[in-house]
């Protein structure tokens, strides 16, 4: 009796998780078409290397929606431009959400992550207060910090281009640490928080992999004291140096010593205005850094990457740049109008190797009907990912998906196009706040880098072309040759004289 009754408890636990994970239209269409081999209860299998690739070729074959189901969990993924135009921007309110992650929302981020927050209140305070800073016109005064670093960056190449990759990372360490903190000293790849926030980012990765921790499926294991001591403690590391970095910021206000503008200062002083919390405040402040200086040290990256695997298009963005701006005056932000043709090298470094291919888990809040290729319905509550590796090589949009062509998004009289378009920092309502800054990042880096050096891959050393997607700077993917373009003595004496920030022009908004 006492056996029957411990099964019918488990299938009864079972069901809760089915009715939980499998939610149910109203309108009585169906879900998009699934691929047909499953794996019993484990459902669709993908590689843990690359899962993006095994996605297109679902889409490939089944359409531009599909269904993969993950153990108890219908998943949605999204794979053609059009469909995510569609879904994901025009029906952007209806996919706010974010599904619930225990492991690494609840337990790891303690339910403060603006990344993981569920669309409500505290998302709308947190996001509010990020964009106080991070709209265009207010990254338009982060230009002089941005140029300042980016000069320091070239002159590191100059003296160690082996190490090109260090040096990216120093600049958007050292960039989002001033604009986050107002730390004016000097930060580099080495530096100890450096360090630890890098590594702290490594271990997100492998906690975010469907089916890592049984407490997101179920989900009342956190409350055991014995489960996921992993997880708790690298949530009080995450907390410690969220809030020492806060309370830096704060003991030098109460010492009155002149940080100049911050985020985290702008937070404090109007912490009435934002109604956060000061546990919020930290970790704003601390995702804003973290999130800030790995996305942006992976695209500068990937568009070096590509100058040197494309040797042909690199040429044609220096031939723009020397009929442009010359050699004997470094360029700034005041020549980004006329450069079309770097604008599409970028462009098409983001398509080719995107920064997020698997894209980012959303929720629906609303049954989202889907027309335009057959009638389908995702129901309120299912995970949508837009699969950004997929979506990039939508034939329909991207003519030779798999080439790298910048003069796609080239116009006939030469112009950049301004009807096509990548989601390189997401979509809809949950598209990356520090989309603006970032931008200014990755095209001044690459601005100064390629007029100053001809890039080439080491053929003696391995090219892991994909490496950088995701972030993964720990590692090094490929290996570039940085050729001087005029004389090194003349890249420093042009450098002496390249504007430098001055700290009374930083105001943020």
């Amino acid at each position: 009796m006492q056996l029957i009754i411990s099964a019918a408890a488990c299938l009864g636990t079972i069901g809760i998780i089915v009715q939980v994970h499998f939610p149910k239209s109203k309108s009585g269409l169906p879900l998009p078409p699934s691929p047909s081999k499953a794996w019993g209860l484990r459902g669709h299998f993908l590689p843990p290397r690359n899962p993006f690739v095994t996605v297109a070729g679902w889409i490939d074959e089944y359409g531009p929606l599909i269904t993969v189901r993950s153990r108890f969990e219908n998943i949605v993924i999204i794979g053609r431009y059009q469909a995510a135009v569609d879904i994901m921007e025009n029906q952007g309110k209806s996919l706010a959400d974010r599904p619930r992650k225990v492991a690494v929302g609840e337990i790891v981020g303690g339910g403060l992550s603006i990344a993981f927050t569920p669309f409500g209140e505290r998302f709308r305070r947190m996001r509010r207060a990020l964009h106080t800073h991070l709209q265009p016109n207010a990254a338009k005064t982060y230009q002089p910090l941005q140029m300042s670093h980016a000069k320091t960056a070239v002159l590191d190449i100059l003296d160690d281009p082996y190490n090109f990759q260090n040096h990216v990372t120093t600049y958007a360490a050292t960039t989002i640490m001033k604009v986050a903190y107002g730390k004016t000293t000097p930060t580099s790849a080495s530096d100890p928080e450096v360090i630890e926030i890098n590594q702290i980012i490594s271990m997100f990765r492998p906690i975010l992999r469907p089916g890592a921790y049984l407490v997101d499926t179920i989900p009342w294991l956190k409350y055991l004291p014995w489960y996921g001591r992993d997880l708790q403690l690298m949530c009080e590391r995450q907390m410690k140096l969220n809030m020492d970095h806060l309370n830096r910021v704060k003991e030098q206000l109460q010492s009155n010593v002149d940080i100049g503008p911050s985020f985290a200062k702008h937070m404090l002083e109007g912490s009435d205005r934002f109604d956060l919390t000061e546990a919020e405040t930290a970790s704003l402040a601390g995702t804003f850094f973290a999130a800030g200086s790995s996305t942006t040290s992976a695209a500068i990256c990937t568009v070096l990457m590509a100058a040197a695997c494309f040797p042909e298009e690199q040429a044609t963005v220096q031939t723009e740049l020397d009929a442009v701006i010359g050699r004997h005056r470094a360029p700034t932000f005041a020549d980004q109008e006329s450069l079309p043709r770097l604008h599409a090298f970028i462009a098409e470094a983001l398509r080719w190797r995107p920064l997020t291919p698997n894209g980012v888990a959303h929720r629906t809040t609303r049954d989202v009907i889907w027309a335009s290729n057959g009638n389908y319905c995702i129901p309120a509550g299912t995970t949508v990912y837009g699969d950004h590796w997929a979506i990039s090589r939508d034939p329909e949009v991207y003519p030779e998906p798999y080439a790298f062509k910048p003069q796609r998004w080239v116009d006939d009289r030469g112009r950049l196009r301004d009807d096509l378009k990548f989601f390189v920092y997401g979509f809809g309502r949950r598209i990356c706040p520090g989309q603006h800054v970032a931008n200014r990042s990755v095209f001044i880096n690459s601005l100064l880098i390629l007029w100053a050096f001809r890039l080439a891959l080491d053929p003696t050393k391995p090219l892991d072309d994909m490496g950088y997607m995701n972030g993964e700077m720990s590692k090094r993917p490929c290996t570039i040759e940085f050729k001087t373009r005029i004389s090194e003595m003349e890249i420093k004496r042009i450098m002496q004289n390249y504007p430098e920030v001055a700290r009374e022009t930083l105001t943020l908004g």
